[in-house]
């Protein structure tokens, strides 16, 4: 049987409920909620295993950072039979309440990555799944980790000379959170007629630079922690909905 060209492994082995993430390192963290874990192989960006969750197959693929890988992982989980995927992945704040490990519960996403918009234009809304949204919901309700439900911004760039004003500017129209992945995977998601959603966990607070957000990150490790664990038992308790 012929591989998938960039995940490098065979449709078949592919389950339909899938967990994404960015980091190729998260997907082993993810495999620690998991049963009867194997790992599929790793190519370039894209890390891949299969596991059980409430007895029911799960593979969980890691996207790298962008729109544009994440849209390749994503086309070819769908080809090999992917339904139903979910995001597990990290934001920074747009708003000043939002903590360190706080999770965001993603409604909807402004599309201003370029991803998406190579196949569609940017009047198409790039909405998660509802059912998928609900069952999130419910989940994260139960923990004890703050949580937010709302719109975030997927972008292409932490380096823009004017990011200050372009957070800004987000910050005041009600954007809880910014990230690179989850509009693509939206919006082509529904192109694509499958269910998609996402949970974010925040790794860098409100109006501050990079380099502080990383101090502040491995300060807050604990905190952060706890919000990545809570958003992959969300995930998972949503798929095997």
């Amino acid at each position: 049987m012929t591989l998938l060209p960039h995940l490098q492994c065979r449709p078949d082995q592919i389950a339909e409920r899938v967990v994404l993430c960015g980091d190729p390192a998260r997907v082993d963290r993810i495999a620690n909620q998991l049963e009867q874990c194997e790992v599929l192989g790793q190519n370039r960006e894209f890390r891949l295993i299969n596991g059980r969750y409430q007895g029911l197959p799960i593979t969980v693929c890691s996207t790298g950072i962008g729109g544009a890988s994440a849209t390749i992982a994503l086309e070819e989980l769908v080809q090999a039979g992917a339904t139903s995927l979910i995001r597990v992945g990290s934001a920074g704040a747009l708003q000043h309440n939002i903590g360190l490990g706080d999770l965001i519960v993603v409604e909807g996403a402004v599309r201003s990555e370029g991803a998406s918009q190579a196949y569609l234009p940017p009047e198409y809304p790039a909405c998660a799944d509802i059912w998928l949204q609900a069952a999130l919901l419910n989940h994260v309700a139960t923990g004890s980790q703050p949580y937010w439900h709302g719109l975030v911004r997927s972008h292409d760039s932490f380096y823009r000379d004017d990011e200050q004003e372009v957070c800004r500017y987000w910050h005041a129209r009600g954007v809880l959170g910014a990230d690179m992945e989850t509009a693509t995977l939206l919006t082509v998601g529904r192109l694509r007629k499958v269910r998609v959603a996402a949970v974010l966990c925040n790794v860098v607070l409100f109006e501050q630079d990079v380099q502080q957000g990383v101090a502040d990150y491995a300060s807050a490790e604990h905190a952060m922690m706890a919000g990545e664990q809570q958003a992959i038992a969300a995930a998972l308790h949503a798929l095997a909905q």
